[in-house]
């Protein structure tokens, strides 16, 4: 049951991510029971993930829709990552990587080499692994859990233009590689809040160019 209420919450959450589901629409259960072909059951525990996750509101005698995410709701949310990047940077080099250290070597690597070709679709899959590595060196499971949550529901709102980070972001990604495999706490944390800091400064000016 949990292995096909997790199934079921992967493909909506993808599908509003992508705007495939748009704002608004209404999740009705038997309709999405039918289409995965699963009971009602965990279709209710996916909307309840959906829910507690922001992606979705639940009202009484209304069922579930999608939610509408605001400029606001994305700066904020950017906001509370940058404290949570900075803490899993900052706990990551004290550990020097731990059992990380060679994979974060490799995606600094994979993402330079990628950024040199100027294989700007090969980068953000790469951005996302190297949050991800970094979060995992943390040592710390439950600030994983946050960042990864966090990760999914701003890139909900916010879809960064590479193209204005192509010549920074790796060798961002390489300072803060360097600053946690040489066990430097403070500037690792630095770095990586400086380095989350820009790209809210790009949301904001995209949000401003786009009204």
């Amino acid at each position: 049951m949990v292995a096909k209420s997790n199934s079921v919450v992967t493909v909506l959450r993808a599908e509003i991510i992508d705007g495939t589901i748009a704002a608004g629409t209404r999740l009705k259960e038997e309709a999405i029971a039918t289409r995965f072909g699963v009971s009602r059951v965990p279709i209710r525990e996916a909307l309840l993930q959906l829910e507690s996750e922001g992606f979705i509101n639940t009202e009484k005698y209304k069922g579930a829709t999608v939610s509408a995410r605001s400029q606001h709701d994305v700066v904020e949310l950017m906001q509370v990552r940058r404290g949570l990047e900075v803490l899993a940077a900052t706990l990551a080099a004290e550990a020097r990587g731990g059992d990380q250290a060679e994979h974060l070597r490799a995606v600094v690597a994979r993402g330079r080499q990628a950024g040199e070709d100027g294989a700007v679709n090969e980068l953000p899959p790469l951005i996302m692994e190297f949050h991800e590595v970094v979060a995992r060196a943390s040592g710390n499971a439950e600030l994983a859990r946050m960042l990864d949550e966090l990760l999914r529901r701003i890139s909900w709102g916010f879809e960064l233009e590479i193209e204005d980070r192509i010549d920074t972001s790796w060798a961002d990604h390489a300072a803060i590689a360097t600053a946690i495999l040489g066990g430097s706490p403070v500037q690792a944390g630095y770095l990586m809040g400086e380095h989350i800091l820009k790209d809210e400064m790009i949301y904001r000016r995209q949000s401003i160019s786009s009204d």
